[in-house]
């Protein structure tokens, strides 16, 4: 029998924020590294927990629980709001289109445009909102892409 591990000590809300980016990570290549993992939770721990103890122990708690294969269908339902239907929108949109290896390589592959559009249909954003975050994003320098999520999360997290 294999045993669920105890959900972190963050934040229903955060949790879920987190796992979304988490699947939206592993379109950009097809599965998410354990080194995409490693630098998200490095990331993620320093902004939410506020000491060195309390960040190591939820480094332990979300390598384990980020790592459960927990599909779409079960975790946008879990997104309370619009603010952060957009948020996951705008950051699943970030990911894929920074997937490009070369520059001949399409900015998005037929595999990361099927799993968008999953995304955007399970969201049930308006076509405007939709256009809007897409042009947003567009028009955004490009940088790290560990670096933006862990940025724009960030910002989302202390408006709420």
């Amino acid at each position: 029998m294999v045993q669920i591990p105890p959900p972190p000590s963050i934040t229903p809300r955060q949790m879920n924020l987190l796992r979304v980016l988490s699947t939206a990570m592993a379109w950009s290549d097809g599965c998410l590294a354990a080194e995409e993992v490693d630098v998200m939770i490095d990331r993620f721990s320093h902004m939410f927990a506020t000491d060195a103890a309390q960040q190591q122990v939820l480094q332990h708690e979300l390598q384990d629980y980020m790592m459960q294969n927990i599909h779409l269908e079960e975790l946008t339902p879990q997104l309370q709001s619009l603010e952060e239907k957009e948020l996951v929108l705008r950051l699943g949109y970030e990911v894929i289109g920074a997937s490009a290896r070369t520059p001949e390589e399409d900015k998005i592959n037929i595999h990361e445009a099927t799993a968008y559009q999953k995304l955007v249909s399970l969201l049930n954003l308006a076509p405007e909102t939709i256009q809007r975050i897409e042009t947003e994003a567009d028009a955004r320098p490009q940088t790290d892409l560990i670096d933006s999520l862990t940025e724009q999360l960030k910002q989302f997290m202390s408006q709420g």
